[in-house]
């Protein structure tokens, strides 16, 4: 049986408060089977200043009003469609699938890579060799190639973008065509890894706190999200441990990336003294002094110490727990 498919109807309305805001209009099918009209504020005037800015606002809600339509084949789906639906189930504030981060970095994604080039293709018409030639074509601003590891984040989103299409049932089941595209991440260049003597310099030339910023990310391997989003209370000082249980990323607190990263990370004695001279609780450094074993002279002399001085015992636990992250 067809299904017609609803085009809705976009207007501008002025409200009681002389505001004018632009609103979509389609029917909906009740319990009983009887059509009833609805009503979406898509948004106000300032924030759409043209028709065409609020119908690519609404495509992507018209398209979930169209969910069982666009189950027909006969019905073509371009890729500009299938991003905006995309962007609204998935990537929005209401959606809990992503963190922050990821949501952002995939709308990053998708606007300035994915959409430019394929908004108009059908998703029935995208092919695998296609996409995998568009990969290596892709250049910078500054005309330099696209690093490798990015190409492959381009093509997992893609993927993911088509995973979607099959979820709602808008393509065959194993009919995603970036399945069988290769694109490796093998790095271009070897990156830069500090040597001890490096690591004191380093930490020699800066002062608090991005002196204790850089000592915990050497001995801890924590991402810049989780070491940004670190309090005090994380802090175990009897036991030694940090507990790692929130991320942040552009002022937005969130869940760490991976289950993994919540695991509780060992910290060294010369650290945990670190810590404890930076902290300027009296209450904590009295107790942590006693299960840290060290006097309070030397605790105070430990912002001078540099991270190759590290007990080996404390070295090697940290890089266990690095293997783990």
């Amino acid at each position: 049986m067809s299904v017609r498919y609803q085009g809705g109807y976009l207007g501008c309305v002025t409200r009681k408060n002389g505001s004018q805001c632009w609103e979509f209009l389609w029917r909906e099918n009740g319990p009983l089977g009887i059509q009833k009209r609805r009503t979406l504020k898509i948004g106000t005037v300032a924030e759409y200043p043209t028709e065409e800015a609020a119908a690519n606002a609404v495509n992507g809600f018209r398209m979930c009003i169209n969910a069982e339509r666009y189950r027909q084949q006969q019905q073509p789906i371009q890729m500009s469609d299938l991003i905006d639906h995309y962007i609204l189930t998935e990537l929005s504030a209401n959606a809990s699938w992503h963190s922050p981060a990821t949501r952002l970095i995939y709308r990053e994604f998708l606007e300035l890579w994915i959409r430019p080039c394929w908004r108009a293709t059908k998703i029935r018409d995208v092919r695998t060799v296609a996409v995998e030639h568009w990969l290596s074509q892709l250049r910078r601003q500054n005309k330099d190639p696209l690093s490798n590891s990015t190409k492959a984040k381009i093509r997992s989103l893609m993927s993911v973008l088509f995973n979607h299409a099959i979820r709602y049932e808008w393509l065959e089941q194993d009919k995603n065509p970036i399945k069988l595209v290769r694109q490796t991440a093998e790095r271009l260049r070897t990156p830069d890894v500090l040597e001890p003597c490096e690591i004191e310099c380093l930490l020699a030339r800066l002062r608090s706190p991005y002196r204790l910023m850089a000592l915990l990310a050497v001995t801890t391997g924590l991402r810049r999200s989780e070491l940004f989003a670190l309090k005090w209370g994380d802090i175990d000082f009897p036991s030694l441990t940090l507990q790692v249980r929130r991320a942040i990323y552009m002022r937005t607190i969130g869940k760490c990336k991976t289950p993994t990263s919540k695991k509780d990370l060992p910290l060294s004695r010369y650290v945990g003294a670190e810590l404890v001279a930076c902290s300027g609780e009296r209450s904590i450094v009295k107790s942590a002094i006693g299960c840290l074993r060290v006097l309070d002279c030397t605790v105070a002399i430990h912002t001078g110490r540099r991270c190759c001085s590290l007990e080996r015992s404390g070295q090697q636990r940290s890089e266990l727990a690095l293997k783990n992250r």
